[in-house]
């Protein structure tokens, strides 16, 4: 299909923009109340989703990772599979590195442990793997189902540039960010933060960001939801502190996402060779028009080039394929294995030691018991609440929740994500965001827990 041009914007109906970005602005982005707690569409058609697969969900995660192993396997034996599927736009199912085809063999693997309750315990135990497996790989596959076949409303009809170009100079003052990034952050933090990331993922790789960009977003916008704040706040014993802890959470990705773009890693973040940055800027293009109306030119120009219903559905298919392969496998394993490190050996306590004078100078109660929840978050976003539930002090639980909350790069979902993306983020650099979200972020929980719990 050849691109639109300005002159192609008559092409492009005002329905064309308006109906698409409306409903895909209603599923992703509009907070509903359902069933006694606030949600959004998303959520309440994947727990739809999951409620009517309900006891053969273990037979289709069992399915998909079993899928994984033996597609990759034979793109491993078979090179030639991936140019016969290329057209199908599936072969990153096939193709992929040594280390990633070890590691999706390796969660496999797990899973069928998982399932049948076989092998060593800290494996399939309740605390562990079925919660790897069961709540997290069944979360994931309801949840980008749905989001997979939705999403394109959102970022594909010209509700991006809409928004963008009526925030770009906003966003780009205060995050050196173009304003595109804004429904980045608004489906994030209503929806999850692996729609988040799926959307600056693709974006990224249809040009519209820059490496950078894409990582800035990722990491500092692709938030946890609202919904599951609320899950860990009520989870922590805080439910009638919400209002506090979630001002505290937004206070707290505010302040990173103004700080750590302009701070390493982050600031020096180079392009790759194969990048290919095409992002529109309707601002330079149409500088006479007033802003308004020239959101509304580069969202109907947007419009024009928009997929029709097979190329809809060929991506949306592709987003599926390669998010169910690639990701349920690793999720599995990092997260079985990080809640096994958790759970049965005294590691995350002696990583955490030096933490705990710290804890102490600022004056939080319960401190050794506290500490090791400010590292696990690093492996998986379940964990502090898990660990931190135990704490006595209610000051210091509100700290542990406000800052597992932000620290974002959660290995076993976000963080997974940006590994086997096209990004190509390593662990270190994950790591190093990890740890400069947890030091602004520690000291703004601590002064707000003091203010909100005298």
């Amino acid at each position: 299909m050849s691109k639109a041009t300005a002159n192609d914007v008559e092409l492009a109906p005002l329905s064309r923009f308006l109906i698409p970005s409306l409903i895909g602005a209603i599923v992703f982005l509009c907070p509903i109340y359902h069933e006694g707690a606030w949600t959004i569409l998303l959520g309440v058609a994947a727990d739809a989703l999951r409620n009517s697969i309900g006891d053969a969900m273990p037979v289709l995660l069992l399915g998909i990772v079993t899928s994984s192993a033996v597609l990759t396997i034979a793109g491993a034996v078979n090179p030639g599979i991936e140019t016969r599927f290329s057209k199908h736009g599936v072969t990153r199912v096939f193709s992929v590195p040594l280390l990633w085809l070890i590691l999706r063999l390796l969660g496999t693997l797990c899973a069928w442990l998982i399932v049948f309750k076989v092998g060593p315990e800290f494996i399939w135990n309740e605390y562990t793997g079925a919660v790897a497996l069961f709540s997290l790989g069944g979360t994931i596959v309801t949840i980008f189902l749905c989001a997979s076949f939705l999403l394109p409303m959102l970022t594909d009809y010209g509700l991006m540039e809409f928004v963008g170009t009526l925030l770009q100079p906003v966003f780009r003052r205060l995050f050196t960010l173009p304003g595109r990034a804004a429904v980045d952050a608004l489906a994030s933090w209503l929806a999850a933060a692996a729609v988040g990331v799926l959307i600056t993922i693709s974006q990224y790789e249809k040009g519209h960001y820059s490496r950078r960009e894409a990582i800035v977003i990722a990491t500092n916008f692709s938030v946890t939801s609202l919904p599951f704040c609320l899950f860990v706040i009520e989870f922590i014993g805080l439910r009638e502190h919400f209002f506090s802890v979630y001002a505290t959470i937004v206070s707290i990705g505010l302040c990173c996402a103004i700080l750590l773009p302009r701070l390493p890693p982050l600031r020096g973040i180079q392009p790759l060779a194969s990048d290919t940055t095409t992002q529109a800027k309707p601002s330079e293009q149409l500088q006479d028009a007033k802003l308004f109306s020239r959101a509304a030119s580069a969202a109907r120009l947007r419009a024009a080039s928009s997929p029709n219903a097979k190329e809809y559905l060929a991506a949306s298919a592709q987003h599926v394929m390669d998010i169910w392969m690639g990701l349920v496998p690793l999720v599995v394993l990092i997260g079985t294995l990080g809640l096994a490190v958790a759970e049965f050996t005294p590691i995350m306590q002696i990583l955490s030691a030096p933490l705990i004078p710290v804890l102490e100078w600022f004056g939080l109660p319960d401190a050794r018991a506290a500490a090791p929840t400010f590292i696990v978050g690093f492996l998986d976003m379940f964990l502090p609440a898990a660990i931190g539930q135990g704490v006595e002090s209610e000051l210091t639980r509100f700290v542990i929740a406000a800052v597992s909350l932000t620290q974002l790069i959660y290995l076993s979902e976000v963080g997974s994500l940006l590994l086997r993306s096209a990004l190509k983020v390593n662990v270190l650099t994950l790591l190093s965001i990890f740890v400069m979200r947890t030091l602004v972020g520690f000291p703004i929980a601590v002064f707000a827990a003091k203010l909100f719990m005298s």
